[in-house]
């Protein structure tokens, strides 16, 4: 039977976990320094912990993190990761860095997707797993610990995204789980304002974020009629859209906070004048923020993606009619950037696990 992973325990629990074999609680927050802080995820390096602490600590837990087993520097700075779990099932994970020294790690949450968006390359795989918490708090590390060792011991990542592969909202409790460790201090430590997750609609789980760390909400709603948003996406079979802006009006917001809605722009598609005027009637513009996605193409996909001065007309449209629309800029588009794609494609290759 495996280890339960280490990276899955909250600082609660491993406090707890101490208490029951008799150590004091107050190691957890030297443990705690060890990893989120100095990056050393073997304990036989850790200098002030006391050697039955180390053997405890290594019969009850697997401080492996997931395994590299490819990246990629785009020409931009982005880098791309393949990362393999335990059982050597793989996801992708990107560090995209911003102006300001700011790197976004967009994570995965699960190894392929049950929700089967037709413009999405994962959703062509189906669902195989939902990742431990473990595995998603082990993606920021691994990550990490690449970017101290390969390009300088001050590399940091500043945001996190759960923009990867995956439905977020349908790995509940993991992802749950894997957010209060992003913004608690004694873990990640990140500001609850660095932290986004993204969800296709997934209503029931919408209704639960009251019981979520009060981080930003990201909705892929693409369209604003359901005959298109359906097409696209068939959980709006399910959940359409008067149920989801529904769901979403009862989500608490902290004050100067939006819901963001991410709109895949698809030439001669969804990038209409009715579709301008749709979003216009549809969102509560005090509170929404449209960020506009180019369709980034692959091979298999029918999509095209617009203009740039289409792109451009369309975003113009939004905020002449009173809703903030941003951009999203293209990144990494020379090393497989379209999710899921890397992944498909190295491991038709018998070598990428040499």
């Amino acid at each position: 039977m495996e280890r339960p992973l280490f990276y899955s325990l909250s600082p609660k629990s491993l406090k707890s976990f101490l208490e029951s074999n008799g150590q004091k609680a107050f190691v957890a927050t030297q443990i705690l320094k060890w990893v989120y802080e100095k990056y050393e995820f073997n304990p036989e390096n850790w200098t002030n912990i006391s050697k039955n602490l180390k053997d405890l600590l290594l019969e009850n837990f697997d401080f492996n993190l997931p395994r590299i087993v490819w990246n990629g520097l785009s020409k931009d700075g982005t880098r791309k990761f393949l990362v393999a779990m335990r059982d050597d099932k793989t996801v992708e994970t990107v560090m995209i860095p911003a102006r300001s020294n700011r790197k976004t790690l967009c994570v995965s949450s699960q190894v392929g997707c049950a929700i089967g968006c037709t413009f999405c390359h994962t959703g062509t795989m189906g669902l195989m797993r939902h990742l431990e918490a473990g595995e998603i708090i082990g993606q920021f590390l691994a990550v990490t610990k690449f970017l101290r060792d390969k390009v300088g011991p001050e590399e940091r990542l500043s945001n996190v995204v759960f923009m990867g592969q995956g439905e977020p909202l349908h790995n509940f409790e993991n992802v749950k789980v894997a957010t209060e460790l992003m913004v608690n201090e004694k873990a990640l430590g990140l500001s609850q304002r660095r932290v986004t997750i993204s969800t296709s609609g997934l209503v029931p789980q919408i209704k639960k974020l009251d019981d979520f760390p009060p981080v930003n909400i990201a909705i892929s709603l693409h369209a604003a009629h359901n005959d298109i948003r359906t097409e696209l996406m068939p959980i709006n079979k399910a959940f359409d859209l008067d149920r989801l802006l529904g769901a979403i009006k009862e989500i608490p917001l902290k004050a100067h906070r939006y819901i963001t809605y991410e709109y895949l722009l698809i030439d001669q598609y969804n990038d209409r004048a009715e579709d301008v005027t749709a979003l216009l009637n549809l969102l509560p513009k005090k509170v929404s923020k449209i960020n506009l996605i180019p369709f980034n193409e692959y091979p298999e996909s029918n999509f095209k993606r617009p203009s740039v001065s289409r792109i451009n007309w369309f975003k113009n449209q939004l905020e002449d009619g009173g809703i903030t629309a941003t951009i999203r800029t293209t990144k990494g588009s020379d090393i497989l950037a379209a999710c899921g794609q890397l992944k498909s494609e190295l491991e038709k290759d018998a070598n990428l696990w040499d």
